[in-house]
């Protein structure tokens, strides 16, 4: 296993429980124990084969469109929001389809490439990630749809789709989805309250009393100092403190060296999956197993590390509020498990590609690739 990762995990988890002990200590125990079996869920996954994920990947993905389509009629929304269908009950555990279903996608995208090529096949792939796009869209999910289609959208790039095909299926994308969005946007009023809430917030013309989460957000941020004041340190209660806010408790509980350190762990996972593509590219002859790995462990890192920027740039005021959790530090399981399941995944490629790389160019897990 990559010691990389390893390291990355660990930190984010360990932040995370920081995090949900400042904003919500009953949490505590419940969070700890659901991080045990997500890291045991990443050990699982490493010790699989790529071919193995591969070949499941048409039934994860198959799968996951099965549950999309029933959250639509029997799911569930929440009493911040009720009007939304994201949530599947299963008895004492509630599970978002969504999370399931960007990984699914990486692990479907994966397969169909290192199988077919990339040579004529643009509508097939495209399809399949409107059809997954789509039915997180009627949720409705804007957040996680716009990072679904994007997380295709990548995958294409590392599977080697050319740049011009992609610029044009985005073009044909975009003059069709044009008139679509504006019946979207009224139907769902809640996407332009937020969107004009935060044009607002930036010309300073909604804060005229108090302040509002992003402000509270950032007022524990700096609360924090360089240090801290750790998770018992005394601070004001505002929504989403746990999940879509919880680097702002992160930052109040361990201060500066804390946000610093959760950034390295990014940057590790990262570092690690483009350290995957690199050596992929040295073995010849590239087999469609190498270029599956390959595709993988880049589908892997941008599902995690995009919704953290996502999570990061609300965060700082920069993004509209999206929903979306941090991965591997907010609370909540089923964005958790899926992502340390893609950790697993880049374990799983990384130690594919080093099985097959020539004896003298094995290397370690910190690796300087040369330019050709």
């Amino acid at each position: 296993m990559s010691a990389q990762l390893v390291i990355a995990q660990v930190l984010l988890l360990i932040l995370g429980l920081m995090g949900v002990a400042a904003a919500s200590p009953e949490l505590i125990t419940d969070h700890a124990s659901k991080a045990v079996i997500a890291l045991l869920a990443t050990f699982a996954v490493a010790r699989m084969r790529p071919k193995t994920l591969l070949k499941l990947g048409p039934w994860a993905w198959g799968f996951a469109l099965v549950l999309l389509a029933l959250v639509l009629f029997v799911g569930v929304g929440t009493q911040t929001s009720p009007g939304t269908r994201r949530w599947l009950d299963f008895g004492p555990i509630r599970f978002q389809p969504s999370e399931l279903a960007k990984l699914a996608l990486v692990l479907q995208l994966a397969s169909f490439f290192s199988r077919r090529g990339v040579q004529n096949k643009l509508v097939s792939a495209s399809l399949m990630i409107v059809i997954t796009t789509a039915l997180i869209l009627f949720e409705p999910d804007l957040g996680t749809s716009v990072l679904t289609f994007g997380l295709g959208i990548i995958l294409m790039y590392a599977a080697g789709v050319r740049i011009g095909n992609i610029g044009g299926l985005l073009l044909a994308l975009t003059l069709v989805g044009l008139p679509i969005a504006n019946t979207y946007l009224e139907n769902h009023p809640y996407i332009r309250e937020r969107w004009f809430g935060h044009q607002d917030r930036i010309n300073n013309e909604s804060l005229t009393v108090g302040l509002d989460q992003i402000g509270m957000a950032h007022r524990d941020l700096t609360s924090g100092g360089l240090w801290g004041l750790g998770p018992d340190g005394p601070r004001y209660s505002y929504f989403a403190a746990h999940t879509d806010m919880i680097v702002a408790t992160v930052g109040f509980s361990t201060g500066l060296l804390g946000v610093a350190m959760l950034l390295f762990a990014y940057w590790l996972i990262v570092s690690t999956a483009l350290q995957v593509s690199q050596l992929a590219t040295r073995i010849r002859p590239m087999t469609p197993e190498i270029h599956g790995a390959s595709i993988l462990a880049t589908g892997s890192m941008f599902m995690i590390v995009g919704q953290a920027f996502v999570n990061l740039a609300v965060a700082a005021g920069l993004f509209p509020v999206t929903g979306v959790p941090l991965p591997l530090v907010s609370f909540g399981f089923s964005s958790m498990l899926t992502m340390s399941i893609a950790l697993g995944v880049i374990h799983a490629s990384m130690r594919e590609v080093r099985r097959h790389l020539p004896a003298e160019e094995d290397a370690p897990d910190v690796l300087a690739v040369p330019a050709d």
